[in-house]
């Protein structure tokens, strides 16, 4: 607890600027060599091994799966990481394809036709939006990208642990909030972005996360 609470706090002195001298918007930090990973081959496979040390054997203790999770920057690291982490879960499968589309309004704009084409949409990887090819298996920990039931704590973040998967609809259990344990079933929907400039409509995987959605 005591390693837990000085990590937060040496984090805390970055937020606010104490660490690193003088800072203009950047500032360099030295991070403690206890907090480094010594890797000399795949830095992914470094960080999976401490994180999730069990993954070697195929193992896949759900105390882990709840209690455990990669941060990572950038969104390209969180999928790399993601698909290094579903190549080693040994479990049932099931891949899901998303069915992305023109919105109907501007469905007669000849340049927004052309440009939005299925081939397009099913290539978008963003932040927040589930990729068009999504592999999940039994036991693969998974983070809700869209609210769903406030008064079941199904929101935007909330983190899930798969349990079962069927065709049109995934059974999961919920691991974070106030309705931690309960089983419930989420189904295929249709998502549509907040972001006005994507005039289409649109479960990620979350054994690792970007920073700011953790």
């Amino acid at each position: 607890m005591q390693d837990i609470q000085q990590f937060a706090s040496w984090l805390a002195e970055i937020g606010d600027g104490i660490l690193g001298g003088p800072n203009d918007g950047y500032a360099k930090v030295k991070i403690p060599t206890e907090m480094l990973l010594p890797s000399t081959r795949d830095h992914i496979a470094t960080i999976v091994d401490s994180i999730f040390p069990m993954f070697k054997e195929g193992g896949c203790q759900q105390e882990y799966m709840e209690s455990r999770a990669i941060l990572a920057l950038a969104l390209d690291v969180v999928n790399a990481v993601n698909e290094y982490m579903t190549d080693l879960h040994v479990a049932d499968s099931r891949t899901y394809l998303s069915c992305d589309m023109v919105c109907k309004a501007d469905s007669n704009n000849g340049i927004l036709y052309d440009m939005h084409n299925p081939e397009f949409l099913n290539g978008l990887k963003a932040s927040g939006t589930p990729n068009h090819a999504l592999t999940l298996k039994v036991g693969s920990p998974v983070m809700l990208v869209r609210n769903i039931d406030h008064s079941m704590g199904l929101c935007n973040g909330t983190r899930l642990i798969i349990t079962r998967l069927s065709d049109h609809v995934v059974e999961v259990k919920i691991v974070t909030g106030n309705n931690t344990g309960q089983i419930v079933l989420i189904p295929r929907m249709s998502m549509t972005p907040t972001n006005t400039r994507l005039p289409f409509k649109i479960l990620v995987l979350a054994y690792a996360m970007t920073i700011n959605k953790s």
